[in-house]
């Protein structure tokens, strides 16, 4: 299969001719125009940031989703979002949630670490443009009241789909809560959305995620734009 290489202009080559995990182009920039573009056609950046100097694009034909009506919440985890020391929010300190998805449990110095700086600059300026969302997680001092961020996730907003990013956790669970919650904020907006998780773990397959065909994936991406 092959694997294209891009130039400065912005384009990007049919994916699904490309590798089985998704791989169908290297190259180009990281810029908000080149990533909105991309994440309207479900396709998204990942490398390796020490061992490649321009980005890699994957698009899986088979997209790993979370519908939000699907969202599995378990009994400890219905008892933690009953517990008050556990407080969500939306969009308070995005940079704070997009270094902590990077760095937490030394994440950044581990090989093939993917989310360094240059990832972490491009997704801020899509923040400031209002197209990238985080969502926090924080735990209140009893004692006297303060909060700790303590979970949280990231990720861009395109059509009718949250393009999930990276999550984080310093605490059990504290990133169930924040992909729970967002998945109930986004059942409220739109009858038809979903999360893209990008790649099938065990973790977000036990919270009800699901394979679809990348036809039916941009078929709910465009649902908005129709």
């Amino acid at each position: 299969m092959p694997v294209y290489q891009l130039d400065e202009g912005l384009w990007f080559p049919k994916p699904e001719f490309g590798e089985p995990d998704g791989l169908f182009a290297v190259g180009g920039d990281l810029s908000p125009e080149r990533l909105l573009f991309a994440y309207s056609l479900g396709i998204f950046p990942w490398f390796s940031f020490r061992d490649s100097d321009e980005p890699w694009w994957y698009c899986p034909q088979e997209r790993f989703v979370i519908f939000p009506e699907e969202i599995h919440i378990s009994h400890s985890m219905k008892q933690m979002m009953r517990n008050a020391r556990y407080d969500v929010t939306f969009n308070q300190c995005f940079e704070e949630v997009i270094r902590n998805c990077s760095e937490v449990d030394s994440r950044d110095e581990l090989p093939g670490a993917w989310l360094g700086q240059e990832m972490i600059k491009a997704y801020t300026e899509l923040y400031r443009r209002e197209r990238a969302m985080s969502v926090e997680v924080w735990e209140t001092n009893i004692s006297d009241g303060s909060r700790t961020l303590v979970g949280g996730l990231y990720g861009v907003l395109s059509g009718s789909v949250f393009c999930g990013e990276s999550m984080f956790s310093k605490t059990p669970s504290a990133s169930k809560l924040a992909l729970i919650t967002l998945a109930q904020r986004l059942q409220r907006i739109s009858q038809k959305t979903l999360i893209d998780c990008q790649f099938e773990t065990p973790h977000l397959r036990s919270m009800g995620g699901r394979h679809i065909s990348y036809a039916e994936y941009m078929d709910i991406m465009n649902t908005n734009n129709t």
